[in-house]
C-alpha cells in the first residue's frame, strides 16, 4: 500500500482523472461514464449536476470506492477509495438516495448498530440532534416520513464525523422547513472543513450551497466552474404586461431578443441594466405603466436547461442497456456499503 503525505488546507481532497465506467460487454454494454475529469479541494462543497441517465451516480459510485472504475484514476484523501477502502472509508460518509434501514429497528436502535460499524463513531444521540431527530429516536423506522428517513440516512452519514462528505440527493422528501436547516447543517459542516461532494435535482439547492460544480451528460462532463461562471453568457430576462391599448411601439433594444403574447413581452438581453433603464425611460417618456414588472438574471436552473438542450442534441439516445443499469444500481451501492463498513 502506498504511503501518502498529510493533506493541507487548499490541497485538492477528491482527484479523478479521466474516469471510466462500462457495464456489460459488447453490444448489451453501456458506457456509462466517459473520461470525466474533477477535482474538489478541501473544504469545498462541489455540486455533481446532470439528467437523468448522465452518468453521475455511476461516477459518485466511483468516487466512493464501491466499485473499481473501468479506467482512469480516483484519489480521495491521497488514496485510491477502491484498492485502499481501509485508509479511506473511517474518514468518510455516505448517505444514499435511500438508505434501506430495517423497518422494525427505532431509530436509536438503528444508530447504535450503525455506529457498532463505525470507526471512531460520535454519540448516537448526538447525530440524531444534529438532524433534528433526537426526540423521534424511540419510533420504528417504518413509522418515519419519507423526510425524517432522509435525516435518517444522513445523521447515518455524519456518525464517523467524516472528513468527506457524499450527498446523493439529500432534499428529496423534504418540506422547506426541513430543506432549510439541512442546508444549514451543512453550510456549519463545509465551515469546520468538511469537504462535500453533492448530486441533486434541485438547482436551487445547487444555486444556495455549491463553491463550484460541475454538469454532465451522457456520462462526459460539459461544463464545469462556480454558479457565476456556468450562468456567465446566459442571458437574463425582463417581463411586463402593457396596458389594454397603448397605441405605441415598443421601443428599438440592441441586444435583445423581444417576444411578444398578447399584452405580456419578455425582453432577453446580454445587459439587464442598461436594457432596463432604456425600457423605463421608455414607458416614462409615454406614460405607460408596465405591469407585473420582472426583471432578474439567469439562474442555474435556466443555465443548466439549455447545457443539458445543447448537450442532448449531440448525444445518441439512451440504450435499453443503460436503463437496465441505472435501476439496479441503487440496491447494489446500499449492498456495498453496508459491507465496506
Amino acid at each position: 500500500m502506498e504511503t501518502s503525505q498529510p493533506l493541507r488546507p487548499g490541497d485538492s481532497v477528491i482527484e479523478v482523472t479521466d474516469l471510466h465506467r462500462h457495464y456489460g460487454t459488447g453490444t448489451t454494454g453501456y458506457h456509462a461514464v466517459r473520461g470525466v475529469d474533477l477535482t474538489v479541494g478541501r473544504g469545498e462543497l462541489f455540486a455533481l449536476l446532470g439528467t437523468n441517465g448522465a452518468g453521475k451516480t455511476s461516477a459518485m459510485e466511483l468516487i466512493e470506492g464501491l466499485a473499481a472504475p473501468t479506467g482512469g484514476t480516483i484519489r480521495v484523501l491521497g488514496h485510491d477509495p477502491y484498492r485502499e477502502r481501509a485508509a479511506v472509508r473511517p474518514r468518510i460518509g455516505i448517505m444514499l438516495q435511500e438508505g434501506g434501514f430495517p423497518g422494525d429497528l427505532t431509530i436509536a436502535e438503528t444508530g447504535r448498530s450503525w455506529a457498532g460499524m463505525t470507526s471512531g463513531a460520535r454519540p448516537v444521540d448526538e447525530a440524531l440532534e444534529l438532524v433534528g431527530l433526537g426526540h423521534r429516536r424511540d419510533v420504528r423506522v417504518k413509522q418515519l416520513s419519507g423526510g425524517e428517513r432522509r435525516r435518517l440516512d444522513l445523521a447515518m452519514a455524519l456518525l464517523g464525523r467524516p472528513e468527506v462528505l457524499f450527498l446523493d440527493e439529500p432534499s428529496t422528501g423534504l418540506d422547506p422547513e426541513a430543506r432549510a436547516a439541512v442546508w444549514r447543517l451543512v453550510r456549519e459542516l463545509r465551515a469546520q472543513g468538511t469537504t462535500v461532494l453533492l448530486t441533486t435535482h434541485y438547482l436551487e439547492e445547487a444555486e444556495e450551497l455549491a463553491d463550484r460544480l460541475a454538469i454532465m451528460h451522457g456520462g462526459r462532463v460539459v461544463t464545469t466552474g462556480t454558479v457565476a461562471e456556468v450562468i456567465a453568457g446566459r442571458p437574463s430576462r425582463i417581463s411586463f404586461e402593457l396596458p389594454e391599448f397603448t397605441g405605441t411601439a415598443l421601443p428599438v433594444l440592441a441586444g435583445t431578443e423581444i417576444a411578444v403574447d398578447g399584452r405580456k413581452v419578455t425582453v432577453q438581453t446580454g445587459g439587464l441594466q442598461h436594457t432596463l433603464f432604456e425600457l423605463l425611460g421608455w414607458a416614462q417618456q409615454h406614460g405607460i405603466t408596465l405591469d407585473s414588472l420582472d426583471a432578474r438574471s439567469a439562474s442555474l436552473e435556466e443555465a443548466f436547461l439549455a447545457i443539458a438542450s445543447e448537450a442532448a442534441h449531440q448525444a445518441p439516445p439512451q440504450s435499453p442497456a443503460a436503463r437496465t443499469a441505472r435501476t439496479a444500481r441503487t440496491a447494489r451501492r446500499r449492498r456495498l456499503i453496508g459491507s465496506a463498513r
